[in-house]
């Protein structure tokens, strides 16, 4: 078989080269990546606590989330984007995890154009933006919501672009990238991606309500100022 194609990602035509079989198992690699996520969450906990002990449990709760994005947007997708040439080969833990996650979509096998670009941007500015509202809630600045409406509507723009050009391809083109068992879909593909739709859009929702009611005040207080 040609060795471009002897791998287990869809469309079974796909030309991945030196595609090399994970050594770590699935069970052991999401075992570290749940480790390491909690390591960092823990960590960022207890120095929220530390800067700031009287902090809304909701504003705590908003910092772990953000730091969580930032840190796997900047590292984890920042290894994709740097290395996209050769995932196929990596037997690093990012590229492990990397070609585990790509059985749902093979697109990050292939260097598709419209994930590296996606990628890259989410690297270089949407992750260095996630801990700056990381931060602005620490320290209760003012441009808090501002960043934070602008972050939440690139995670769903991002989002809803990825499922609908995959879709697209899958339904229309009859190209699909995803395995055929249902877990691949459902959970890696689906589910995984879907969490960044769901908490943005209460994050957006929050800024745009607390900028509302910010102006609807600026406003009260105006027209008071002036029936005076």
């Amino acid at each position: 078989m040609d060795s471009a194609r002897s791998h287990p990602y869809y469309p079974i035509d796909a030309r991945i080269n030196d595609y090399v079989p994970n050594e770590a198992s699935v069970l052991g690699l999401l075992s570290t990546a749940s480790v390491g996520a909690t390591a960092l969450l823990g960590t960022t906990l207890l120095l929220s606590i530390w800067v700031r002990p009287n902090l809304r449990k909701a504003d705590r709760i908003a910092i772990l989330w953000f730091v969580l994005s930032g840190t796997l947007h900047c590292f984890f997708e920042g290894y994709f984007m740097i290395n996209h040439d050769s995932m196929a080969s990596g037997q690093d833990f990012f590229g492990q995890l990397w070609k585990e996650y790509a059985l749902s979509d093979s697109r990050y096998m292939t260097s598709d154009t419209l994930v590296l670009c996606m990628e890259t941007i989410t690297v270089l500015l949407w992750g260095p933006l996630c801990f700056g509202v990381a931060y602005s809630i620490l320290v209760h600045h003012s441009l808090r919501h501002p960043l934070q409406i602008i972050v939440c509507m690139a995670h769903l723009y991002g989002d809803a672009l990825y499922y609908a050009t995959s879709l697209f391809d899958d339904y229309v083109h009859q190209r699909p990238y995803c395995r055929p068992e249902p877990f691949y879909f459902w959970v890696y593909y689906f589910l995984m991606n879907f969490i960044w739709i769901v908490i943005p859009s209460i994050y957006l929702y929050q800024s745009i309500r607390t900028i509302s009611r910010a102006m609807k005040k600026v406003d009260n207080d105006s027209l008071a100022q002036k029936d005076k």
